[in-house]
Order: structure tokens, then sequence, then C-alpha cells
């Protein structure tokens, strides 16, 4: 005579695979709320013209987090960016760039996009700015290679938008961030060590022309950079390879020169 089906059933239903099916169930779950937690940084997705994107799993609600140096923040967070970018689609179909409509070194469109940091100084373990003029920070000195200060830039067309005035260093990293240059109008601008090439007797920083160091975004405070402002002055500078060439192609020239 046949077992009914529901004793076959719980005669091979053992502690082991109630053991299997608990590590499966917690499993799924696991992955499930990782992928949420996931989703606190940089979501809700947006396409490029900022209308809003789907995602395939539900996004979680607001967690507040007390930061290192006090104040709070909320992750997810919903609050728009509230940056109209001057840019339209190259094509209607999706996963195609989009096109600059503007001036897209200072519009933050493509190779000069930046993200909405915090318009804040990013702070060392004791509050103070991480990254300061070596004017302010004081017990700073030039150890290796040339001190530039005081040599003139040259741009990638060959002419000198300046000087440098001073160098930027991290303080807590002992490195040089950005080198200052005063234009000959008198206001300063920071441009990225990393851009920029010191020789003996002068600063060649082929990314722009000397036109386009008047348009280098400025810093609100003589002796503090922001986060936000940061980016912006990099993404300007580095976009410079692809949009601030001369005429008479002198970017290919200084290119040679430099590397």
């Amino acid at each position: 005579m046949d077992a009914p089906y529901g004793w076959i059933f719980f005669g091979n239903f053992d502690l082991a695979l109630v053991s299997l099916y608990i590590f499966w169930i917690f499993f799924a779950g696991l992955i499930y709320y990782i992928q949420r937690e996931n989703m606190r940084e940089g979501y809700p997705l947006e396409n490029e013209d900022g209308s809003p994107a789907n995602s395939l799993l539900p996004i979680p609600e607001p967690k507040t987090f007390e930061l290192f140096h006090g104040g709070q923040r909320k992750a997810p967070d919903f609050a728009a960016e509230g940056r109209d970018l001057a840019l339209e689609r190259s094509t209607e179909a999706g996963g195609f760039p989009f096109e600059p409509t503007g001036n897209p070194m200072a519009d933050g469109v493509g190779p000069a996009s930046y993200a909405m940091r915090q318009d804040a100084p990013e702070l060392d373990a004791h509050g103070h700015a991480k990254i300061q003029p070596m004017a302010v920070a004081g017990d700073f000195a030039v150890a290796a290679g040339r001190d530039p200060r005081g040599l003139p830039v040259v741009a990638n067309d060959r002419r000198s938008p300046g000087k440098i005035s001073d160098m930027w260093v991290d303080v807590p990293e002992q490195l040089v961030r950005y080198l200052e240059v005063t234009l000959e109008d008198g206001t300063k601008r920071l441009v990225p060590m990393t851009l920029a090439r010191i020789k003996a007797k002068q600063v060649e920083v082929a990314a722009l022309d000397a036109d386009s160091f008047a348009g280098i975004p400025m810093t609100a405070a003589p002796d503090k950079v922001t986060k936000l402002e940061e980016d912006k002055i990099s993404g300007y500078v580095a976009s410079g390879w692809m949009y601030a060439q001369d005429k008479k192609g002198s970017k290919m020239k200084a290119l040679g020169e430099l590397f």
C-alpha cells in the first residue's frame, strides 16, 4: 500500500533540510538588505537631463547619520540638485551622450562635470581645513624639486596669464594639491597640481590657453577651498584638454613639449 504524499514529504524532511531552507531564506534576505542599503548613495537615479530614472528595487526610507564634525545628513537625499544643465540629446535612442549647448567648461557638462558636494572645506581629524595656502599653513617648505613661486605660467598658446603666487598644501598628507596663480588683473585662481608641470623657468599648464584662466571658478574665501569648489575647479581645468585650444593648434605643440 502506497503512503500518502504528505507522509513521503515528511519522511524526507529532516533537520539538515530545514537548516538548508533557513540558510537560503536568510541569504536571499541578506542580499536584498545589502542592495537596499547600497541605494542610499546616488539614488534616486536620474537621467542626464534630470528626469527620474527607474530602479528595480524600491528606494529605502531616509536614514539620519551623525557627522563626525557635527551636524546631520540624511541618505538617501531626495532634494534635487537644482542644476539646469545646458545640454541636449544627440539622438533619441538611449545610451548615447548628450551634447553641451552652452559653455561646457563652465556649465559642468561632459569632461567638466562635477558632483554637488558639500560647499564646505574638507576637515582633518582636529576640525581644521585640510587644504591651506602654504603662506597660511606655516612650517612648510619645498624639500625636493623646484619652488614654483614667482615663476610665470605658460598656457598651451605659449602666452602667460600670470605668475605662481603660492602653493596650497594638504596639511595632513603633506602634499601640494593646488598652485595659486595671480592673474594680470590681480585676481587669483587655483590650478590642480597634477595638471601643471614645473620647469626651470616657468610652470606649464597645457590644458588651458591664457584667456581661459579667467574662467576658472574662484574660491569664496582667500585661504580656504570647499569640496564643491574643488570639483568645479578640477572639472574646469581638466576639460580644457578637449575644449580650450586656440585656432592654430598650439595645444598639440604644447602636448609634444610636455611629453
